[in-house]
Protein backbone atom coordinates (compact mmCIF):
# COMPACT_ATOMS: atom_id res chain seq x y z
CA UNK A 1 0.00 0.00 0.00
CA UNK A 2 1.38 3.33 -0.56
CA UNK A 3 0.72 5.92 1.92
CA UNK A 4 1.90 9.23 0.19
CA UNK A 5 -0.71 12.09 -1.08
CA UNK A 6 -1.38 13.18 -4.82
CA UNK A 7 0.29 16.43 -5.69
CA UNK A 8 -1.77 16.92 -8.53
CA UNK A 9 -4.95 16.35 -10.35
CA UNK A 10 -5.10 12.94 -12.07
CA UNK A 11 -5.21 13.41 -16.00
CA UNK A 12 -8.53 12.01 -16.90
CA UNK A 13 -8.57 12.26 -20.54
CA UNK A 14 -8.74 8.27 -20.41
CA UNK A 15 -9.83 6.21 -17.21
CA UNK A 16 -11.12 2.93 -16.53
CA UNK A 17 -14.39 2.45 -14.98
CA UNK A 18 -14.96 1.00 -11.48
CA UNK A 19 -16.07 -2.30 -11.55
CA UNK A 20 -17.19 -4.82 -9.08
CA UNK A 21 -15.88 -8.31 -8.72
CA UNK A 22 -13.59 -6.91 -11.78
CA UNK A 23 -11.36 -4.31 -10.72
CA UNK A 24 -9.52 -5.45 -7.90
CA UNK A 25 -6.27 -5.16 -6.82
CA UNK A 26 -4.61 -7.14 -9.50
CA UNK A 27 -6.56 -6.33 -11.91
CA UNK A 28 -5.77 -2.75 -11.84
CA UNK A 29 -1.82 -3.72 -11.83
CA UNK A 30 -2.14 -5.99 -15.12
CA UNK A 31 -3.37 -3.06 -16.79
CA UNK A 32 -1.11 -0.58 -15.20
CA UNK A 33 1.22 -2.47 -17.34
CA UNK A 34 -0.12 -1.93 -20.50
CA UNK A 35 -0.79 2.01 -19.42
CA UNK A 36 1.44 4.39 -17.84
CA UNK A 37 -1.44 7.08 -17.57
CA UNK A 38 -4.95 6.13 -17.78
CA UNK A 39 -6.70 6.74 -14.55
CA UNK A 40 -7.88 3.30 -12.83
CA UNK A 41 -10.84 2.82 -10.59
CA UNK A 42 -11.07 0.78 -7.32
CA UNK A 43 -14.29 -1.67 -7.16
CA UNK A 44 -17.07 0.32 -5.00
CA UNK A 45 -16.48 0.83 -1.56
CA UNK A 46 -19.25 1.64 1.31
CA UNK A 47 -18.51 4.14 3.45
CA UNK A 48 -20.34 2.11 6.00
CA UNK A 49 -18.06 -0.72 5.17
CA UNK A 50 -15.24 1.32 5.43
CA UNK A 51 -16.10 2.54 8.55
CA UNK A 52 -17.17 -0.16 10.45
CA UNK A 53 -14.96 -3.00 8.58
CA UNK A 54 -11.01 -3.57 7.74
CA UNK A 55 -9.66 -0.48 6.13
CA UNK A 56 -6.41 -1.75 5.25
CA UNK A 57 -7.82 -4.60 3.79
CA UNK A 58 -10.40 -2.50 1.27
CA UNK A 59 -8.09 -0.28 0.39
CA UNK A 60 -4.47 -1.61 0.15
CA UNK A 61 -3.06 -1.44 -3.41
CA UNK A 62 0.35 -1.33 -4.73
CA UNK A 63 1.84 2.00 -5.10
CA UNK A 64 2.72 1.51 -9.15
CA UNK A 65 -0.96 1.69 -9.37
CA UNK A 66 -0.87 5.26 -9.04
CA UNK A 67 -2.74 7.03 -10.70
CA UNK A 68 -5.78 5.53 -8.81
CA UNK A 69 -9.21 6.92 -7.49
CA UNK A 70 -11.03 5.29 -5.01
CA UNK A 71 -14.73 5.01 -5.57
CA UNK A 72 -17.25 5.40 -2.50
CA UNK A 73 -21.21 4.13 -2.18
CA UNK A 74 -23.57 6.09 0.51
CA UNK A 75 -26.02 8.41 1.28
CA UNK A 76 -25.57 9.32 4.70
CA UNK A 77 -22.77 12.85 4.76
CA UNK A 78 -21.44 12.54 8.12
CA UNK A 79 -20.81 8.69 7.24
CA UNK A 80 -19.24 9.42 3.72
CA UNK A 81 -17.18 12.69 5.96
CA UNK A 82 -15.63 9.48 8.25
CA UNK A 83 -14.94 7.48 5.00
CA UNK A 84 -13.45 10.05 3.20
CA UNK A 85 -11.20 10.41 6.72
CA UNK A 86 -10.07 6.97 6.61
CA UNK A 87 -9.13 7.02 3.12
CA UNK A 88 -7.31 9.97 3.03
CA UNK A 89 -4.18 8.38 4.71
CA UNK A 90 -3.67 5.64 1.46
CA UNK A 91 -3.02 8.51 -0.80
CA UNK A 92 -5.68 7.77 -3.43
CA UNK A 93 -5.41 10.44 -5.76
CA UNK A 94 -9.54 11.16 -6.43
CA UNK A 95 -12.24 9.78 -4.38
CA UNK A 96 -14.92 9.70 -6.43
CA UNK A 97 -18.85 9.07 -4.75
CA UNK A 98 -20.99 6.65 -7.35
CA UNK A 99 -24.42 8.60 -7.94
CA UNK A 100 -24.93 6.06 -11.00
CA UNK A 101 -25.00 2.28 -9.88
CA UNK A 102 -28.46 1.11 -10.67
CA UNK A 103 -28.46 -2.71 -8.95
CA UNK A 104 -30.62 -3.85 -6.27
CA UNK A 105 -28.27 -3.88 -3.77
CA UNK A 106 -27.26 -0.46 -3.80
CA UNK A 107 -30.85 0.85 -4.28
CA UNK A 108 -31.66 -0.93 -0.67
CA UNK A 109 -28.83 0.95 0.45
CA UNK A 110 -30.31 4.30 -0.82
CA UNK A 111 -27.77 5.18 -2.80
CA UNK A 112 -25.86 4.62 -6.22
CA UNK A 113 -28.25 5.76 -9.42
CA UNK A 114 -31.58 6.32 -6.96
CA UNK A 115 -29.30 9.52 -5.78
CA UNK A 116 -29.78 11.00 -8.78
CA UNK A 117 -33.75 12.15 -7.38
CA UNK A 118 -32.17 14.16 -4.42
CA UNK A 119 -29.46 16.39 -5.93
CA UNK A 120 -29.28 18.59 -2.48
CA UNK A 121 -28.60 15.11 -0.49
CA UNK A 122 -25.94 14.50 -2.75
CA UNK A 123 -24.48 18.01 -2.58
CA UNK A 124 -24.60 17.46 1.26
CA UNK A 125 -22.73 14.34 0.54
CA UNK A 126 -19.86 15.48 -1.14
CA UNK A 127 -19.40 18.92 0.75
CA UNK A 128 -19.01 16.29 3.20
CA UNK A 129 -16.37 14.24 1.88
CA UNK A 130 -14.73 17.64 0.46
CA UNK A 131 -14.43 19.05 4.21
CA UNK A 132 -12.84 15.47 5.07
CA UNK A 133 -11.09 14.66 2.30
CA UNK A 134 -6.71 15.68 2.34
CA UNK A 135 -5.38 16.05 -1.40
CA UNK A 136 -7.48 13.85 -3.20
CA UNK A 137 -10.31 15.46 -5.11
CA UNK A 138 -13.73 14.60 -4.74
CA UNK A 139 -15.75 13.66 -7.72
CA UNK A 140 -18.79 12.39 -8.71
CA UNK A 141 -19.65 9.70 -11.42
CA UNK A 142 -23.72 9.80 -12.29
CA UNK A 143 -26.05 8.73 -14.53
CA UNK A 144 -28.26 12.27 -17.07
CA UNK A 145 -30.83 10.62 -14.92
CA UNK A 146 -33.16 7.68 -13.98
CA UNK A 147 -36.56 6.28 -14.33
CA UNK A 148 -39.25 9.11 -15.80
CA UNK A 149 -36.60 11.96 -15.34
CA UNK A 150 -36.27 14.01 -18.33
CA UNK A 151 -32.22 13.85 -18.87
CA UNK A 152 -32.42 17.15 -20.22
CA UNK A 153 -34.30 19.03 -17.52
CA UNK A 154 -32.63 17.09 -14.92
CA UNK A 155 -28.96 16.89 -15.56
CA UNK A 156 -28.32 20.49 -15.93
CA UNK A 157 -30.00 21.25 -12.98
CA UNK A 158 -27.97 18.55 -10.91
CA UNK A 159 -24.29 19.33 -12.14
CA UNK A 160 -25.20 23.07 -10.99
CA UNK A 161 -26.22 21.82 -7.65
CA UNK A 162 -22.50 19.33 -7.13
CA UNK A 163 -20.60 22.36 -8.53
CA UNK A 164 -22.17 24.77 -6.05
CA UNK A 165 -21.32 22.30 -3.27
CA UNK A 166 -17.52 22.41 -4.72
CA UNK A 167 -17.35 19.76 -7.42
CA UNK A 168 -14.86 20.47 -9.97
CA UNK A 169 -14.87 17.06 -11.72
CA UNK A 170 -17.87 14.87 -12.88
CA UNK A 171 -18.42 11.52 -14.51
CA UNK A 172 -21.76 10.92 -16.83
CA UNK A 173 -22.70 7.86 -17.41
CA UNK A 174 -25.10 8.90 -21.24
CA UNK A 175 -27.26 6.37 -20.19
CA UNK A 176 -30.78 6.86 -17.99
CA UNK A 177 -31.21 4.40 -15.45
CA UNK A 178 -34.20 2.11 -14.74
CA UNK A 179 -34.80 1.35 -11.10
CA UNK A 180 -37.05 -1.10 -11.10
CA UNK A 181 -38.26 -3.65 -13.80
CA UNK A 182 -34.33 -4.07 -15.53
CA UNK A 183 -31.42 -5.61 -14.56
CA UNK A 184 -27.98 -4.01 -13.88
CA UNK A 185 -26.93 -6.10 -17.52
CA UNK A 186 -30.31 -4.50 -19.05
CA UNK A 187 -29.26 -0.97 -17.51
CA UNK A 188 -26.33 -1.46 -19.55
CA UNK A 189 -28.24 -1.56 -22.85
CA UNK A 190 -31.82 0.22 -22.41
CA UNK A 191 -32.52 2.72 -22.60
CA UNK A 192 -30.44 4.26 -25.37
CA UNK A 193 -27.41 6.43 -24.77
CA UNK A 194 -27.36 9.90 -25.67
CA UNK A 195 -23.59 10.67 -25.48
CA UNK A 196 -24.73 14.25 -27.49
CA UNK A 197 -26.83 15.16 -24.34
CA UNK A 198 -23.18 14.87 -22.58
CA UNK A 199 -21.31 17.24 -25.43
CA UNK A 200 -23.74 19.60 -24.33
CA UNK A 201 -23.69 19.54 -21.25
CA UNK A 202 -19.51 20.40 -21.49
CA UNK A 203 -21.10 23.92 -23.58
CA UNK A 204 -23.15 24.78 -21.15
CA UNK A 205 -20.76 23.68 -18.37
CA UNK A 206 -17.40 25.04 -19.65
CA UNK A 207 -15.67 25.42 -16.47
CA UNK A 208 -16.39 22.24 -15.35
CA UNK A 209 -14.26 18.93 -16.28
CA UNK A 210 -16.74 16.59 -17.81
CA UNK A 211 -15.80 13.06 -18.66
CA UNK A 212 -18.08 10.74 -20.77
CA UNK A 213 -18.91 7.21 -20.07
CA UNK A 214 -21.02 4.30 -21.73
CA UNK A 215 -20.84 1.82 -24.55
CA UNK A 216 -17.02 2.99 -25.61
CA UNK A 217 -15.07 0.95 -26.38
CA UNK A 218 -12.09 1.76 -28.99
CA UNK A 219 -9.98 4.77 -28.58
CA UNK A 220 -11.49 6.23 -31.71
CA UNK A 221 -14.37 6.75 -29.80
CA UNK A 222 -11.70 8.09 -26.89
CA UNK A 223 -10.33 10.40 -29.58
CA UNK A 224 -13.38 11.93 -31.18
CA UNK A 225 -15.00 12.73 -27.44
CA UNK A 226 -11.89 14.52 -26.74
CA UNK A 227 -12.10 16.52 -29.84
CA UNK A 228 -15.64 17.38 -28.95
CA UNK A 229 -14.69 19.63 -26.42
CA UNK A 230 -15.01 16.58 -23.31
CA UNK A 231 -12.37 16.55 -21.04
CA UNK A 232 -11.60 12.59 -21.25
CA UNK A 233 -13.45 9.10 -21.45
CA UNK A 234 -13.91 6.55 -19.14
CA UNK A 235 -14.25 2.81 -20.79
CA UNK A 236 -15.38 -0.30 -19.12
CA UNK A 237 -15.82 -3.74 -20.15
CA UNK A 238 -14.06 -3.51 -23.38
CA UNK A 239 -10.77 -2.53 -21.40
CA UNK A 240 -11.20 -5.89 -19.11
CA UNK A 241 -12.13 -7.86 -22.05
CA UNK A 242 -9.42 -6.85 -24.86
CA UNK A 243 -7.43 -4.20 -22.78
CA UNK A 244 -4.27 -4.94 -25.03
CA UNK A 245 -6.31 -2.97 -28.11
CA UNK A 246 -7.46 -0.23 -25.34
CA UNK A 247 -4.51 0.22 -22.65
CA UNK A 248 -2.20 -0.67 -24.97
CA UNK A 249 -1.94 1.75 -27.09
CA UNK A 250 -3.05 4.71 -25.48
CA UNK A 251 -0.57 6.06 -24.08
CA UNK A 252 0.79 6.68 -27.31
CA UNK A 253 -2.54 7.63 -29.10
CA UNK A 254 -4.38 9.72 -25.72
CA UNK A 255 -1.53 10.90 -23.91
CA UNK A 256 0.87 11.17 -26.82
CA UNK A 257 3.70 9.59 -23.90
CA UNK A 258 5.10 6.35 -24.07
CA UNK A 259 5.26 3.03 -26.60
CA UNK A 260 2.42 0.76 -27.09
CA UNK A 261 2.65 -2.08 -25.04
CA UNK A 262 2.13 -5.91 -25.92
CA UNK A 263 0.58 -9.07 -24.23
CA UNK A 264 4.09 -10.72 -24.28
CA UNK A 265 5.13 -7.56 -22.21
CA UNK A 266 1.99 -7.45 -20.00
CA UNK A 267 2.24 -10.93 -19.15
CA UNK A 268 6.55 -10.74 -18.45
CA UNK A 269 5.68 -7.29 -16.54
CA UNK A 270 3.21 -9.65 -14.26
CA UNK A 271 5.52 -12.59 -12.86
CA UNK A 272 7.47 -10.97 -10.32
CA UNK A 273 4.09 -9.79 -9.38
CA UNK A 274 2.50 -13.12 -9.39
CA UNK A 275 5.69 -14.74 -7.30
CA UNK A 276 5.29 -11.95 -4.56
CA UNK A 277 1.47 -13.00 -4.35
CA UNK A 278 2.22 -16.44 -3.72
CA UNK A 279 4.82 -15.85 -1.42
CA UNK A 280 2.24 -13.85 0.59
CA UNK A 281 -0.41 -17.30 0.55
CA UNK A 282 -2.10 -15.88 -2.50
CA UNK A 283 -3.57 -18.21 -5.33
CA UNK A 284 -2.49 -18.12 -8.93
CA UNK A 285 -6.22 -18.13 -9.90
CA UNK A 286 -6.70 -14.55 -7.97
CA UNK A 287 -4.35 -12.50 -10.36
CA UNK A 288 -4.98 -14.95 -13.97
CA UNK A 289 -8.60 -14.33 -14.26
CA UNK A 290 -7.95 -10.89 -15.22
CA UNK A 291 -5.44 -11.84 -18.06
CA UNK A 292 -7.70 -13.87 -19.88
CA UNK A 293 -8.13 -11.22 -22.16
CA UNK A 294 -4.67 -10.04 -23.12
CA UNK A 295 -4.64 -11.61 -26.50
CA UNK A 296 -8.23 -11.27 -27.42
CA UNK A 297 -8.45 -12.09 -31.10
CA UNK A 298 -5.29 -13.50 -31.37
CA UNK A 299 -3.87 -17.24 -32.84
CA UNK A 300 -3.42 -19.02 -30.04
CA UNK A 301 -6.11 -16.77 -27.37
CA UNK A 302 -8.10 -19.92 -27.13
CA UNK A 303 -5.52 -21.78 -25.60
CA UNK A 304 -4.00 -19.45 -24.09
CA UNK A 305 -7.83 -18.69 -21.87
CA UNK A 306 -8.34 -22.74 -21.79
CA UNK A 307 -4.54 -23.59 -20.04
CA UNK A 308 -4.84 -20.92 -17.27
CA UNK A 309 -8.92 -21.40 -16.62
CA UNK A 310 -8.21 -24.96 -15.99
CA UNK A 311 -5.17 -25.05 -14.53
CA UNK A 312 -4.65 -22.07 -12.20
CA UNK A 313 -6.94 -22.84 -9.78
CA UNK A 314 -4.74 -26.21 -8.84
CA UNK A 315 -2.72 -26.10 -5.81
CA UNK A 316 0.43 -25.29 -6.42
CA UNK A 317 -0.07 -23.51 -9.97
CA UNK A 318 2.28 -21.18 -10.05
CA UNK A 319 4.75 -18.68 -12.71
CA UNK A 320 5.14 -21.37 -14.72
CA UNK A 321 1.69 -22.10 -15.82
CA UNK A 322 1.49 -18.73 -16.92
CA UNK A 323 5.00 -18.96 -18.74
CA UNK A 324 3.43 -22.32 -20.63
CA UNK A 325 -0.33 -20.86 -21.64
CA UNK A 326 2.45 -17.75 -23.08
CA UNK A 327 4.55 -19.97 -25.06
CA UNK A 328 0.98 -21.74 -26.57
CA UNK A 329 0.81 -17.90 -28.54
CA UNK A 330 4.57 -17.81 -28.73
CA UNK A 331 4.67 -20.91 -31.32
CA UNK A 332 1.51 -20.40 -32.95
CA UNK A 333 3.26 -16.93 -33.47
CA UNK A 334 6.18 -18.90 -34.87
CA UNK A 335 4.40 -21.24 -37.10
CA UNK A 336 2.46 -18.53 -38.48
CA UNK A 337 5.43 -16.44 -39.68
CA UNK A 338 7.65 -19.15 -40.80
Amino acid sequence: MNQSCPTSRPDRRLSVAPMMEWTDRHCRYLHRQLSRHALLYTEMVTAAALVHGDAEHLLAYHPDEHPLALQLGGSDPELLGRAVQIASGFGFDEINLNVGCPSDRVQSGAFGAVLMKTPALVADCVAAMIEASGNAEITVKCRIGVDDQEPHEILPAFLETIRAAGVNSVTIHARKAWLQGLSPKDNREVPPLDHELVVAMKREFPGLEIIINGGITSLTQVEGFLASGLDGAMIGRAAYHDPVAVLGQADRRIFGQGEERTGEQAVQAMLPYIEAHLAAGGRLNQITRHMLGLFAGRPGARRWRRILSEGAHKPGAGPELVEQALGAIGDLHRRAAS
